[in-house]
């Protein structure tokens, strides 16, 4: 009955009534993009652990290489992606979110059981921690937080390393721990940092009390199924990185640690867009009058949810002054806010040691949601245990109903859904007409050129909106997916300034067949490029129906030759963004370039540099001295001849003589060699300026 409502719930609210309802997908924008390419991967074999995470048909002509991207869930994806294959990814992704949705009921129902709660209020409980608001409005775009399950039992998990008298090797709760672990660590990081915390204050407590054996071995051995099955899931990183010297691929920074922190006022804020208008204006004020708008509305806590942590904190407070024990789900969640809170623990870790990767930790709130959840339906059991069963069963249908009215959003406007059909209409029919023209394989150039992944694309441009293409089709290989800031994509970004003319005459020879336009990100809409195509005698042109994507036929050759990038690319050691059409660096720093033949080639290699202090500059590949220049405040340059470049990535050095400094003012990145602009190629290739 439980899975049925739960089934029900869903349904209804994304009104998923008749079989072509089903076949579109819940959003199609933005972050969704890419969990709908994430999938349509998976179902050509991508995602499997411990191998090269590269897809074939993605960052043409060389394939686009996600090993050191973080993808987390691979076996969920690796599910839906085999499910693709028979469904359509429209499909499978919206039986992933159902089934996400029936895993977390399950969950919370089981652990709640286990607690003794009887089974109208773990049922009750269940429905509002499977519609929380933090996990089910994240949809679609967030999946991976969606996938919340593995919260519940994790929690019981600690608790039953803490507490529980009965736990042995052999009993069901050593499965509940070993099988939460082994969720934990395939599922989200977040998810994963939060409960392994958890899990070292309940050793903690064991050790500080009974000392049972079997429990603290249980928990250790918990935890490192925990971090085995996450290194197993994530090793790629480590074994397969295709240029681990390159610059990050996601970059995090201390202001985010605290734009994304948990504000526990949030937990108490209606979203803007509740239901009850009400409630909504009570959003929209805080988004009028806050600053620091990171995930707003997201960690709120529903109605029951702040019902229980009031109720939670007023039982701890009692306790405290009457010197009882203060119950473990309050030191619990006080431990989880002091860490996530803003100007909390993680702020403290990544100001002084640079832990930064982890910066949203508001995400936090799914953890305290279950703690008070537990909490509110282990009280409300206890309390009415002596009541007629039927007052029980209406009282916590009674609960049940309210929240999910409270929690569940505004149904999606009739214009949304119609909007997304249509999108995806234009798409299949779009899909259709390119694989018809083509023959099975032919390459695709999208422009502009975006890097994978977190770009801000030009004008209207979304993010991940050029995996529209690579969705509604099977055979074709597209340019877009190559990882941003890497020596084998960058020939894409250098190729985007030529004249049309040059542009396509290099795209035909490097094997491309077509030439992919989304108007969306140009500022005239494309018109002048298309006029500017049809003067040189290109005007075979298919349209999508929405108007927004335009290809244009090429004439490919017979023998394409691989594409070589002009310039090196920036690595480790450089910032990520160029200022006043410099890029800075530190004491040491990396540049890369790829020999994409099988043969080595002789080129010559030019850096135009400059200095924050007069000084010297070296550049080195490995143990070898390539060259030496004196370091300028105005331009140094610096020239190798006759640079031999192996076949695959080459990687070179840059290291001064003199120390960092701070930019002007005391601000700003440290820096010491600024970078102009580079070339690589025969004697008289132009020079590129970084970018």
């Amino acid at each position: 009955m439980l899975l049925l409502v739960t089934s029900l719930v869903w349904v209804v609210h994304h009104g998923r009534f008749s079989a072509a309802d089903w076949l579109l997908p819940t959003d199609y924008s933005g972050d969704a993009h890419e969990v709908l390419a994430r999938i349509k991967a998976a179902g050509e074999g991508v995602g499997v652990p411990l191998v090269p995470q590269r897809i074939d048909r993605l960052g043409a002509p060389f394939g686009a290489d996600w090993s050191d991207y973080p993808t987390p869930d691979k076996p969920v994806m690796l599910l839906l992606g085999a499910l693709s294959r028979w469904t359509g990814v429209s499909l499978a992704a919206n039986l992933g979110l159902l089934l996400a949705q029936l895993a977390s009921a399950a969950s919370f129902y089981l652990a709640a059981r286990w607690l003794r709660v009887r089974w109208e209020w773990a049922w009750a409980g269940a429905l509002l921690y499977a519609y929380s608001y933090h996990v089910f409005h994240r949809g679609l775009a967030h999946f991976s937080f969606v996938l919340s399950w593995t919260v519940p039992v994790g929690l019981l998990a600690v608790w039953l390393v803490a507490r529980s008298r009965r736990l042995g090797w052999k009993s069901p709760g050593a499965l509940v721990c070993l099988g939460a672990a082994a969720g934990l660590g395939a599922g989200n990081p977040y998810l994963l940092l939060f409960w392994g915390q958890l899990l070292l204050w309940a050793l903690v407590v064991q050790w500080l009390g009974p000392r049972r054996r079997v429990n603290l071995g249980l928990g250790i051995a918990a935890g490192v199924v925990a971090l085995a099955v996450f290194l197993i899931c994530n090793a790629e990183l480590w074994l397969h990185a295709f240029e681990p010297d390159g610059l990050p691929l996601l970059s995090r920074n201390y202001g985010g640690t605290e734009r994304y922190a948990l504000k526990p006022v949030e937990m108490f804020i209606p979203p803007e867009f509740h239901r009850a208008d009400w409630l909504a204006f009570l959003g929209q004020r805080y988004r009028r009058w806050s600053e620091w708008n990171g995930e707003a509305f997201l960690p709120y806590l529903g109605v029951c949810g702040m019902a229980g942590l009031v109720w939670l904190a007023g039982l701890a407070v009692v306790r405290l002054l009457r010197g009882r024990p203060v119950p473990g789900q309050a030191l619990t969640a006080g431990w989880l806010i002091a860490y996530a809170g803003v100007g909390g623990l993680t702020n403290f870790i990544a100001f002084f040691a640079g832990f930064q990767v982890f910066r949203a930790t508001n995400r936090v709130a799914v953890f305290i949601s279950a703690l008070v959840l537990v909490f509110l339906v282990v009280r409300l059991s206890r309390l009415t245990a002596r009541w007629p069963a039927g007052l029980s069963v209406a009282a916590a249908l009674a609960l049940a109903a309210l929240g999910l009215l409270d929690q569940l959003p505004r149904t999606v406007a009739p214009e949304r859904r119609e909007r997304i059909a249509a999108d995806v209409a234009s798409d299949r029919e779009l899909g259709a007409r390119l694989e018809a023209a083509l023959p099975p394989g032919a390459r695709v150039f999208q422009l502009p050129v975006l890097g994978f992944p977190e770009v801000v694309p030009p004008h209207r441009l979304t993010d991940y909106e050029h995996f529209r293409p690579y969705l509604a089709t099977d055979g074709l290989k597209f340019s877009y997916g190559a990882a941003k800031h890497r020596a084998r994509g960058r020939w894409q970004r250098e190729l985007e300034g030529e004249p049309v003319a040059a542009l396509v005459r290099r795209l035909e020879e490097h094997g491309f067949g077509a030439l992919y336009l989304n108007r969306k990100g140009f500022g005239d809409r494309a018109e002048g490029m298309l006029r500017e195509l049809a003067a040189v005698g290109y005007g075979q042109v298919i349209s999508g129906r929405m108007g927004n994507q335009v290809v244009v036929l090429l004439r490919p050759k017979a023998d394409p030759q691989p594409p070589f990038a002009r310039s090196f690319s920036p690595g480790r050691g450089w910032n990520l963004r160029p200022e006043d059409g410099v890029r800075w660096g530190g004491g040491s720093t990396t540049l890369s370039f790829y020999n994409p033949l099988n043969v080595p080639v002789t080129l010559t290699a030019s850096l135009e540099l400059v200095g924050a202090t007069a000084g010297e500059v070296q550049l080195w590949r490995g143990r070898q001295r390539l060259a030496q220049a004196s370091l300028e405040t105005t331009s140094s340059r610096v020239v190798v001849d006759a640079l031999e470049m192996a076949p695959g990535l080459n990687v070179f050095r840059l290291e001064s003589s003199q120390a960092a400094v701070r930019g002007a003012g005391g601000r700003g990145p440290l820096r010491v060699i600024g970078l102009l602009r580079t070339s690589v190629g025969p004697p008289g290739t132009p020079a590129v300026a970084d970018n």
